[in-house]
């Protein structure tokens, strides 16, 4: 899955933009004090890393 696909992912759950560090993008669900951490490369997220992603949003359950 690339980085932008992710990314509206996260936004049709809730999450916000919260802010960027390097290559990592940091979003935020107030409504569950979740954060997310999204590595923004050119190439597509490895499956560890993206499982790790959605089970940080709360959201793994959903895949």
């Amino acid at each position: 899955m690339t980085p932008d696909k992710g990314i509206k992912i996260l936004l049709r759950n809730g999450f916000e933009l919260d802010h960027q560090t390097g290559s990592h993008i940091v979003y935020y669900n107030s409504a569950t004090k979740r954060r997310a951490v999204v590595p923004y490369h050119r190439k597509d997220i490895p499956k560890g890393p993206l499982l790790s992603i959605l089970k940080q949003a709360g959201i793994r359950d959903l895949f």
